[in-house]
């Protein structure tokens, strides 16, 4: 065969035509060699044609599909409509610029934070019983999946046929599912760039099995992010999205009873130990708070000093939630966009809110979504729980 020290030999076989016989055009570091006349495209792919004896198998390359286009003006009026309010907020989601979010990840290694920990010893001491409740080969779509790690240890063991990443954009994910492709190649994989926050809508684009099942898969409890009525109206969302496209019409695949949502959940627990999780001893996420203000900063043009700020932080026994604020050291004016607002001393930014569920109360959400009973797992201590909601 033509080439042959210039490819890579794939265990996986994909259905072809049985007059076809091709084999990826690779390079050992997994890229794209340039094809020039020798093949041809074949599902976004750059093949060679082999000898009919040659046992080459093939493999897709990720979709990347990008939806969410940034806007400054919305962004603007978002940040600007929260920072003017009585009690100034903002969204969480402008916690997580790129040093945001690496920082976020140095949080979940911290001691007083066990919330990822505990979320990962769940899913491998049950993944055997989980594998037996979720259906087979069914297409998983993973939400918030960032650097799809958490996925990406469950796709043999639950058998995923196909899986797609949805993120706010799709360079987050690109070198993840990269990586994931090359591991398994045999499951169809997709990036997907978009908000999700006010409810997941699945572009046709995707082209997803109307006769596949579908796993929602939502771990880390970034559900506590939403109010109550918020997370109804979006688990809402999830359950329409477990069988149809865009419309919203009922579902209509044959394993539209397999399909679901597994979704971690952080519960309600001492209040110390909260408090302390949002608080730890090296002050990793008072710079996660803080470097909000670096971010606004450079999306509205003001003039946050973080020197005025502190990072605070509390648990709202009535609404059974950590609150995340920043507050004035002292008296200070801070400018944008030819205004300005002035904070007294002691005065609050609201920057996230992070509700704490019990596993009944979080079970009658889901079914008030049109989830149906199905299954949840705990630790021994129940601070985290990791339901599975069939659709």
């Amino acid at each position: 065969m033509a080439q042959a020290e210039n490819t890579v030999k794939i265990t996986s076989v994909l259905s072809l035509e049985k007059s076809e016989n091709f084999i990826i055009k690779r390079s050992f570091n997994g890229s794209l060699l340039n094809h020039n006349n020798l093949g041809l495209a074949w599902q976004g792919v750059f093949v060679l044609k082999c000898k009919p004896q040659d046992n080459i198998a093939i493999v897709t390359e990720p979709q990347f599909i990008q939806i969410y286009q940034h806007n400054a003006a919305d962004v603007a009026l978002e940040l600007l409509q929260g920072l003017s309010a009585l009690q100034a907020y903002t969204s969480p989601k402008y916690l997580y610029d790129a040093l945001g979010s690496r920082l976020f990840e140095a949080i979940t290694e911290l001691p007083e934070y066990d919330l990822t920990r505990t979320e990962a010893a769940l899913m491998h001491q049950h993944s055997k019983d989980m594998a037996a409740c979720l259906p087979r080969a069914a297409c998983w779509i993973d939400l918030g999946a960032g650097n799809c790690e958490k996925a990406g240890r469950l796709l043999g063991p639950m058998n995923v046929a196909r899986y797609v990443a949805v993120d706010i954009s799709v360079d987050f994910v690109r070198q993840a599912l990269a990586t994931l492709q090359r591991q398994h190649p045999s499951v169809r994989m997709a990036g997907l760039g978009t908000d999700f926050s006010g409810g997941l809508e699945l572009p046709e684009a995707l082209a997803l099995d109307p006769a596949q099942a579908r796993v929602l898969f939502y771990p880390g409890s970034s559900i506590g992010n939403f109010t109550p009525s918020q997370a109804l109206e979006f688990l809402s969302s999830l359950h329409r999205a477990c069988g149809n496209l865009r419309t919203g019409q009922k579902a209509v695949h044959s394993n539209a009873a397999s399909s679901g949502l597994l979704i971690g959940v952080d519960l309600v627990k001492d209040a110390a130990q909260l408090e302390a999780a949002y608080d730890d001893a090296l002050g990793v996420t008072a710079a996660f708070n803080l470097n909000l203000l670096r971010h606004i900063n450079r999306l509205l043009g003001s003039d946050f000093a973080l020197r005025d700020w502190r990072h605070l932080s509390r648990f709202d026994r009535v609404h059974s939630r950590i609150e995340m604020h920043l507050q004035a050291r002292h008296a200070c004016t801070v400018t944008w966009q030819g205004s300005q607002r002035s904070f007294a001393a002691g005065e609050t930014i609201h920057t996230e809110n992070a509700y704490k569920w019990t596993v009944a109360g979080f079970t009658a959400h889901l079914q008030a979504a049109g989830f149906a009973p199905g299954h949840v797992w705990t630790d021994s201590a129940e601070r985290f729980a990791v339901f599975w909601a069939p659709a």
